[in-house]
């Protein structure tokens, strides 16, 4: 039987599906990581990548090439764990600090950043569509973060520096794909990377956790592979320039934890704001179809 090739069109396809998969699984880790409670930043950002790279170690052992790294992979694989370890810890340090939804729009600025990285790093030109796309949901981001004294603020400025850490990271991830190199790979290198991290800090200054909090932190560290499985597998579909504008799609999903478990009711301007992403999601999406065709 003949092996069925994807066109670029199925692959954009799939590469969305896999972005708000992992805008998902993401939305879910902010959740966990916030229930979880008054524990320090380092020592949350431990046990969530713990967690995860028992799980991506496990799917290497039980894989055919096991621990093999591509040649050449490493540069890209330590740039992607610097990177991508900073923006995470920055996005925890703003989650306990600042509103779920804000602190997740915050982080998902990482969309306009790594169509700025992919100039660099792989020297793909975005289009004139590429970039009203993103300033249109950046837009809607602004209305749905409502700048204040409060978000514009230290706080607020962690979260935005942690969207710039997983623009890079993602963009790393994006070239490490069109090297050849497995998602399973870089999920565990980057997990035991951010593990070794910020094992020294949470050593310094461990608090003794409930079991609750253990529960929750497990449960961030499951929700963190689900989501470093499925934006691994998502940017090596497709350029992170065609598919990013739907990363967007995790402020929805934060929003409705959100509401559900702190009562952060969205007003007006939240719901302005969610149209505008959402529809600019939908239009990029018609205007890619149109173009393939």
């Amino acid at each position: 039987m003949k092996e069925k090739v994807l066109t670029t069109k199925n692959k954009h396809a799939i590469g969305i599906a896999f972005v708000i998969a992992d805008s998902f699984f993401f939305s879910l880790m902010t959740l966990f990581v916030r229930l979880s409670g008054v524990l320090p930043t380092m020592q949350k950002c431990f046990f969530r990548n713990a967690f995860a790279a028992v799980i991506a170690i496990i799917t290497l052992v039980r894989s055919d090439q096991k621990f093999h790294i591509q040649k050449g992979s490493l540069p890209g694989l330590f740039a992607r764990s610097i990177t991508g370890g900073l923006g995470m810890i920055l996005n925890f340090y703003a989650i306990d600090r600042i509103g779920l939804a804000d602190a997740n729009i915050l982080n998902k600025m990482s969309p306009f950043f790594a169509i700025i990285a992919s100039i660099f790093i792989l020297k793909e030109i975005p289009k004139k569509a590429d970039w009203i796309a993103v300033i249109i949901a950046f837009i809607g981001a602004i209305f749905i973060i409502k700048p204040s004294a409060n978000v514009a603020s230290l706080y607020a400025l962690a979260g935005l520096l942690g969207g710039l850490g997983a623009g890079i990271a993602y963009t790393y991830v994006r070239k490490l794909g069109q090297q050849g190199e497995r998602g399973p790979v870089i999920v565990a290198f980057f997990s035991v990377f951010t593990s070794c991290l910020c094992l020294p800090f949470m050593i310094a200054d461990y608090h003794p956790m409930s079991g609750m909090q253990w529960i929750f932190l497990i449960c961030a560290g499951l929700a963190a592979a689900g989501g470093q499985f499925t934006v691994t597998a998502a940017y090596k579909y497709a350029p992170a320039k065609n598919i990013s504008v739907f990363d967007y799609s995790q402020v929805i999903f934060a929003s409705i934890w959100g509401a559900a478990f702190f009562g952060e009711l969205p007003d007006y301007l939240s719901v302005i704001g969610y149209i505008i992403v959402i529809g600019c999601a939908v239009a990029r999406w018609a205007y890619l179809m149109k173009t393939e065709k």
